[in-house]
């Protein structure tokens, strides 16, 4: 069932990702003159490619537990770490509070990848595998809001007439 279920998230992730790659070509115009905004055009990538590419490295072995406790605890780790350097001032409290919870997610998925048996300490009857999976959902539904916040921000000049001070 989970082999499934990360066959199927994986190819949802990287069609988000494909998607998100368009949107960023359509307002490629107005992001490319502010540093904000393409890092936090590459921070929204982050939410689709990161989560895809656990998925797929879960299938590489789906028998291996030392596969994906590896693979998820580095690139959710990763994804700790890059999302605090691409990190701007957050536009608004809902895109700070999205940005929060990336971060948690994040590390709440390395810490479950890194200790999976915390979950039976901590009362939890789930396979950490499956608490994985919701995790990593739990991550793209933040990443397609933070998404759709950045598609409808406004830059901080616009496109036509005034040219932006270098």
């Amino acid at each position: 069932m989970l082999k499934d279920f990360y066959t199927v998230f994986s190819t949802v992730c990287f069609t988000l990702l494909g998607l998100w790659l368009i949107v960023v070509q359509t307002r490629h115009s107005e992001w490319r003159q502010s540093s904000l905004h393409r890092r936090r055009a590459y921070g929204v990538s982050l939410f689709f490619a990161l989560p895809g590419l656990m998925g797929l490295l879960s299938l590489v072995d789906a028998r291996s537990t030392d596969m994906w406790r590896a693979s998820f605890g580095i690139v959710a780790l990763g994804g700790v770490l890059v999302l605090l350097v691409v990190r701007g001032p957050a536009p608004t409290r809902l895109g700070l509070a999205a940005y929060v919870a990336a971060l948690v997610a994040y590390a709440l998925i390395a810490f479950v990848a890194i200790a999976p048996g915390t979950l039976d300490d901590l009362g939890i009857d789930a396979r950490p595998l499956r608490v994985e999976a919701v995790l990593l959902t739990v991550l793209v539904f933040i990443g397609v809001n933070v998404a759709w916040l950045l598609l409808f921000e406004e830059t901080a000049f616009p496109t036509q007439g005034r040219v932006p001070p270098a």
